[in-house]
């Protein structure tokens, strides 16, 4: 393995374990706004159809092709359209009780904090993130991650989403760092191991679900932990 000497990582999907957490805020919103009264029965299937608009509309948020506006407005919009509700029906207040809610979630990956003890003893650590600026401070801080991390670079505030190399070239400039000295750790093919690898950067692929590696992804783990054997 290649020494580093900085470390990148992104933060939803792989250390803050997002989707257990937009499943507990998601239990307890369906609960409190009633929405059997109106007619969604099934949390499970809420929370399934949920995910999925939500995965697919921040794919197109890392793209540039929609903007943090358009993706808060419609993830609920659609998943309650998709569930059979009426437009002038939707709990207008939904959205904004997850936003508020939903960072306040403090599950991690497992051995995130472990692995990035033992990883701070060797590298500098940083985040990227194309989250959004309060809910990325609230996770990092609400979770104890502030502890290991130089710099948190946040999207919103840079006006750069990953996989734009802008965003990349902005983390150097900050860190003080080499491209053949780093590497960027995240989940996201397009977002983080891409816009990584087309940068001119390592990257390793977080891939905690096990889906089909590409060929062209040279490296992958399935639990954090592993990183402990390889860097």
């Amino acid at each position: 393995m290649k020494r580093y000497s900085h470390i990148f990582f992104d933060l939803d999907h792989t250390l803050w374990d997002f989707d257990r957490n937009a499943d507990e805020t998601l239990q307890e919103l369906f609960v409190l706004h009633k929405l059997e009264d109106l007619g969604i029965t099934s949390a499970k299937d809420f929370i399934a159809t949920y995910t999925r608009n939500n995965h697919a509309l921040w794919t197109d948020y890392h793209l540039g092709k929609i903007d943090k506006e358009t993706l808060r407005q419609t993830r609920f919009r659609k998943t309650f359209t998709d569930m059979g509700l009426q437009p002038d029906a939707i709990p207008e207040a939904f959205e904004d009780a997850y936003v508020e809610l939903c960072p306040t979630k403090t599950n991690l990956f497992p051995y995130a904090h472990e692995t990035l003890s033992y990883l701070q003893s060797k590298y500098t650590l940083h985040i990227i993130s194309n989250g959004f600026e309060s809910a990325t401070r609230q996770k990092v801080s609400g979770t104890g991650l502030e502890t290991y991390f130089q710099n948190v670079i946040i999207s919103e505030l840079v006006g750069i989403n990953k996989p734009h190399k802008g965003i990349f070239e902005y983390a150097l400039q900050l860190s003080g760092a080499n491209k053949d000295e780093c590497v960027m750790i995240g989940d996201s093919l397009e977002a983080d191991v891409y816009g990584a690898l087309n940068f001119g950067i390592d990257a390793i692929y977080f891939n905690p679900l096990e889906v089909s590696k590409p060929a062209d992804v040279p490296m992958q783990i399935f639990s954090l932990n592993e990183l402990r054997n390889i860097l």
